[in-house]
């Protein structure tokens, strides 16, 4: 499958996924609940989402609360990569306080005008979303104390090119913090070549190994993986439901092999 088809189809996925979140009547339940689940439920506590607007909270589709685990400080400049409708952003905002800033960066147009919206409804006046491509981000050199996404990363088909990109946008000593599915040991075909579950959280996950290894490359050190959530045999029935594939066959095989994972790195003083 070519980069730029991957691209694409995760593009008018998340897209639509956006359109779908502005027009919601129900505001207490999420416009595509199931999409990812059960990699998206149940990441934020109800003390950090109270205050922010019913579409930012309802349109996440991570895996897991990477503001909470990067732990932010006042002052600092953050960049989310592939921002959706804002939750990360507007959480990391908070926390950063006026005197810090925070970008997010999407590439679909869709997503930046929720975004958006859910910025002036919040009035986060120390925000601000990019339009652009994860592998091409629109900001100079050394720019950045600290890089987050939520379950983004393993959506792209140059996965090694947003690690580089993430090291030359951080200062010196900045630190890369990300949450991301991950995977241990082999992983059939059937999982590796569908595109539903690509562009659902699951296909494109790298593995523990490789992800390590792809972060050494890019230029990061003290590099930590560290297992938020192990998904199960039943987890993997829930996923594939819609894939066409064999749930029952499948699911016994992948039990345990992939997890949520709080991704981090240091770029050297």
């Amino acid at each position: 499958m070519s980069q730029s088809k991957i691209r694409q189809m995760v593009k008018e996925k998340y897209s639509e996924l956006a359109r779908r979140a502005q027009f919601q009547d129900n505001a207490s339940s999420s416009p595509w609940a199931g999409c990812c689940d059960p990699i998206s439920t149940g990441l934020y506590e109800s003390d950090e989402t109270d205050q922010l607007p019913d579409q930012a909270v309802h349109a996440s589709l991570g895996c897991g609360n990477p503001t909470a685990s990067a732990k932010l400080n006042p002052g600092e400049i953050v960049l989310d990569l592939g921002s959706g409708g804002g939750i990360d952003v507007l959480l990391s905002a908070k926390r950063v306080g006026p005197t810090g800033k925070v970008y997010g960066l999407d590439m679909t147009d869709e997503m930046l005008i929720l975004a958006n919206k859910n910025k002036a409804k919040a009035g986060a006046d120390n925000v601000e979303f990019l339009k652009g491509e994860i592998e091409n981000i629109p900001l100079p050199d050394n720019s950045v104390d600290v890089v987050i996404s939520n379950c983004v990363i393993n959506l792209s088909s140059d996965k090694g090119r947003v690690l580089r990109e993430a090291f030359r946008v951080l200062k010196p000593g900045g630190r890369f913090a990300v949450s991301d599915v991950v995977t241990r040991g082999e992983i059939l075909p059937e999982i590796r070549q569908s595109m539903l579950l690509w562009v659902g959280c699951v296909a494109g996950a790298l593995e523990e190994a490789e992800y390590r290894n792809k972060l050494a490359a890019a230029g990061f050190e003290n590099v930590d993986v560290k297992p938020t959530r192990v998904y199960r045999a039943c987890d993997a029935r829930k996923f594939l439901g819609d894939t066409g594939i064999d749930a029952d066959k499948i699911a016994s095989e992948v039990d345990g092999k992939f997890f949520s994972a709080f991704v981090r790195a240091l770029k050297p003083v």
